[in-house]
């Protein structure tokens, strides 16, 4: 009989696995032309956007109960080891900028720590405690949501994660690469993307990573768009930190205004760069503290301070 950390036992359960599965007729890959290879390699990535479909009404569940939550102030925060750990921190590091939130309002946690994303951490990954701690520090709530993250669905950091941060009455989603899996099980909200075997036996950076990348944009942007940071597809909330982002800011406003290019510039240079504001002070023709004010009555929701209405629920 083995335990639970025999090798053997371990290789038992990777065997059983989809994303472990070796495929025979492949196995002269390494004889074959690049171009052969690289088409190879196309045709399996293009079967992923279908394997994400599947899960939509799983996804969208999960966004509308994460979007109520950060609406009453809560935190999304992913946790991850390996490349599942690295997407959920370029997830996380991707929304200040792109939708003004604090750095502490995302937060990506990955197995190992920072250093973990340029340099394994080798044994990091099978430590539930290590996940216990690291979400320990960032004091969880009820108002928070924990997104475990792993191509296997049997990480030990990830599924860790999302039964400390369940016990503590957080909203949990797993996100997995494997139909019936552990993470699945111990989440409020289970998506299971099945994306098949890899081209590379258990290279889960691939297929699987291509898929969860997808997924984690779906769950930031979404849930940002129902928080009211876009307006129709501007990101309305765009933070100007560099020539760039100014630019593009400039853009935004005259996009969703139609104004010329001097009116846009009175117009941000009124709201301090504020692209939200400026868009109010010329659509509702208001001056920059009457667009704060209507702003911050609707809840930050641009369509609902033109409309003066409450901001939409869910």
């Amino acid at each position: 009989m083995t335990s639970p950390s025999d090798p053997r036992d371990l290789q038992a359960q990777l065997e059983t696995l989809t994303t472990e599965a070796f495929r025979p007729e492949l196995a002269d890959i390494d004889r074959l032309p690049t171009l052969d290879i690289a088409r190879l390699m196309n045709g399996e990535d293009a079967s992923v956007p279908a394997a994400v479909s599947r899960q939509l009404p799983v996804i969208a569940a999960a966004i509308d109960a994460i979007a109520e939550r950060m609406a009453r102030g809560g935190r999304l925060i992913y946790a991850g080891a390996g490349t599942a750990g690295r997407l959920g921190v370029l997830d996380a590091s991707e929304c200040p900028p792109t939708f003004n939130t604090d750095p502490a309002q995302v937060v990506g946690l990955i197995a190992g720590g920072p250093g973990a994303v340029v340099t394994s951490v080798e044994g990091a990954e099978d430590s539930a405690e290590l996940a216990r701690a690291d979400l320990d520090k960032l004091a969880v709530t009820t108002v928070d949501t924990v997104v475990g993250v792993s191509a296997s669905g049997r990480t030990p950091y990830a599924v860790g994660a999302v039964e400390h941060a369940r016990a503590r009455g957080a909203l949990t989603v797993g996100l997995s690469c494997n139909a019936d899996s552990a993470l699945a099980a111990a989440a409020d909200h289970g998506i299971e993307v099945v994306v098949g075997p890899e081209l590379l036996t258990g290279s889960t950076r691939l297929k699987a990573g291509t898929a969860q990348k997808l997924v984690l944009n779906m769950l930031s942007t979404i849930t940002m768009i129902r928080l009211g940071k876009t307006y129709g597809n501007l990101m309305v909330d765009v933070r100007a930190s560099n020539e760039k982002l100014r630019a593009r800011s400039r853009r935004i406003v005259a996009l969703a205004t139609g104004a010329d290019d001097e009116e846009v510039e009175r117009a941000l240079a009124a709201t301090d760069g504020e692209v939200k504001n400026a868009i109010l002070t010329i659509l509702a023709d208001v001056d920059g503290p009457t667009a704060a004010r209507l702003l911050a009555e609707s809840g930050g929701h641009l369509r609902a301070a033109l409309s003066g209405g409450p901001a939409p629920r869910g």
